[in-house]
């Protein structure tokens, strides 16, 4: 089942990637944004292999203003089960990042997720400046050092998003903290295809990782994302591989929010 988090949630780790910084001094550059705004939504319909029916997901972007006054941007990805999979196991899942909104690195990470009769809920709040994660847990709070610009799984989605260089061939690193643990994360950028979702037909640019912590898919196989081959880097279809088939998350819905300048 989909948990739209990240993109992957949104990016997880490539399997050449691992757990530390990898040595690349362009990890999480400073770019400009102009793929996405406040009043952003995307809706997605869930299913197994595109057959069956399994539930919806979304994503939405809001202004915020942050704990030291500076403009802001809240992510914030829902996803539930439907039908006869949410009979059988009903899941409900929310996810949020806070953002700095011209630094595009993350400031507040908070998960709450509900999976039949299991619930968790952690939180992560980054110091950009002293380069510091305080995650909290189940009401146990601990601290780790993190690299500087550091992501969350959410974020991590947007903040690529705002990039320009998506070449076949040369990899996009992300630095990545999830669960106490940084991620060096690799994305491969495979080329371009043109996409049919219930919205019409999107050229894309395709990309792929793979994934050792959780991220929109609980599953931690292949995940493909096609983001549209524009200026807003969409995100129109999500698969994730698993054992029978995949999970997949297709656009059906989206408001586009204020003109990015």
């Amino acid at each position: 089942m989909i948990f739209l988090v990240a993109l992957f949630c949104s990016a997880a780790i490539n399997a050449g990637a691992g757990e530390g910084t990898a040595p690349n001094s362009a990890n999480n550059v400073r770019t400009i944004n102009r793929a996405f705004a406040p009043g952003e939504r995307l809706q997605y319909a869930v299913s197994w292999s595109r057959i069956l029916d399994a539930g919806v997901a979304s994503m939405e972007v809001r202004q915020e203003q942050a704990p030291d006054g500076k403009k802001a941007l809240r992510i914030v990805s829902t996803a539930r089960s439907t039908g006869l999979a949410g009979k059988i196991y009903p899941v409900m899942d929310t996810v949020e990042s806070l953002m700095d909104a011209e630094e595009m690195y993350s400031l507040f990470y908070d998960v709450d997720q509900k999976h039949g009769r299991r619930r968790k809920k952690r939180t992560a709040i980054f110091d950009q400046t002293a380069h510091t994660a305080r995650l909290t847990t189940d009401g146990v709070e601990e601290t780790y050092e993190v690299p500087p610009r550091i992501q969350d799984p959410l974020s991590s989605l947007y903040y690529i998003r705002t990039l320009t260089d998506f070449t076949p061939g040369t990899p996009i690193i992300v630095d990545i903290h999830e669960k106490g643990k940084n991620w060096s994360v690799e994305v491969q950028v495979l080329g371009k295809e043109k996409i049919e979702t219930p919205l019409g037909n999107f050229d894309t640019v395709k990309i792929k990782t793979f994934p050792k912590f959780e991220g929109v898919f609980m599953h931690k196989g292949e995940i493909f994302v096609w983001l549209t081959d524009d200026e807003r880097r969409i995100p129109v279809m999500m698969k994730s591989t698993i054992t029978i088939g995949s999970i997949v998350a297709v656009l059906t819905n989206m408001k586009t929010g204020e003109q990015v300048k």
